[in-house]
């Protein structure tokens, strides 16, 4: 991996649309694992991911008297587990079916001492196959996947800039093995309306009114990497209202505004793009929402 690179790598979907589909199943069966063996934390926080300077890891999470922590290394391309007695193992992760993956990974866990059951199929995802099942998905490509976690990282440290603008309750960084997407997500302390036929994970994920800001790296039907940023519940006048950079827009199809990567990644700054972005964002859902304006901390 090209180290401290100055510039943001170009992430056209159509690529790597196998090795991030592939990837975005292990993501799942580890996200699962931690599911079952995090304690609960409000907006389901307990089983994002953190980032690392290496890649993606869980959380420390219990197990038997002690801890363990299940991490990506996208610079060596190992999944790595340790624990606190000591003990390590990991896995390569190279071209090899999610079926395998999973089979390997829940064996390197019983060989551990770590009892952990989850269940095996995907979520959020179109037409899922059970991850013991799945071998259609079977592509890694490590420079594909080195160029997404480049970009990863410099969003990393815009989304950190724009959250500790915020002196109210923010979510961490964290990324959403689900969606495959890496978020921040400010509260203003107000519950919001109930959400009618919604599940249980989304009333529990929206039961506080929030702006969130997110990056993913593209998906069937979108061809490329993007930013998005809502405010749930929307306030009236939100999407008539006209974000930074000048690229920004409004889609009636998901509800929020995006901006393409590829126009952050060209700007002239895309760090300052970005954060233009995020900032417009909250400044129009919470002038809508009529927020407190002392939540917000102006020391740029």
């Amino acid at each position: 991996m090209e180290k401290h690179a100055s510039t943001w790598p170009a992430l056209p979907y159509a690529q790597w649309a196998d090795t991030c589909a592939t990837l975005h199943m292990w993501t799942q069966i580890v996200g699962k694992i931690q599911l079952a063996l995090a304690p609960p934390v409000n907006h389901w926080w307990h089983v994002t991911f953190h980032v690392t300077p290496r890649g993606l890891a869980t959380r420390a999470m219990p197990y038997a008297g002690g801890c363990c922590e299940i991490a990506f290394d996208f610079v060596d391309h190992r999944l790595v587990i340790e624990t606190s007695d000591g003990s390590s193992q990991s896995l390569a992760l190279e071209p090899q079916s999610v079926a395998d993956f999973y089979a390997k990974l829940m064996q390197l866990l019983r060989d551990m001492g770590i009892d952990v059951r989850i269940w095996p199929m995907p979520v959020e995802v179109l037409s899922p196959v059970r991850f013991d099942l799945d071998t259609a998905h079977h592509s890694y490509d490590h420079s594909s996947v080195e160029r997404w976690w480049l970009a990863t990282l410099k969003v990393h440290e815009v989304f950190e800039a724009f959250r500790g603008e915020f002196i109210g309750k923010s979510s961490p960084v964290h990324f959403f093995w689900g969606s495959f997407d890496l978020a921040v997500t400010r509260f203003n302390g107000r519950k919001a309306p109930p959400r009618e036929g919604a599940d249980a994970m989304t009333r529990e994920a929206y039961s506080y009114e929030v702006i969130s800001v997110g990056f993913w790296p593209g998906t069937a039907g979108m061809s490329d990497a993007a930013f998005y940023a809502y405010a749930a519940p929307e306030p009236e006048g939100f999407a008539a209202e006209r974000l930074q950079p000048a690229p920004a827009f409004y889609s009636t199809d998901f509800k929020e505004f995006l901006l393409n990567y590829e126009d952050v990644r060209t700007a002239a700054s895309p760090r300052d793009a970005l954060l233009a972005f995020a900032r417009s964002a909250y400044a129009a859902g919470a002038q809508r929402g009529a927020w407190d304006p002392d939540l917000l901390r102006l020391n740029r």
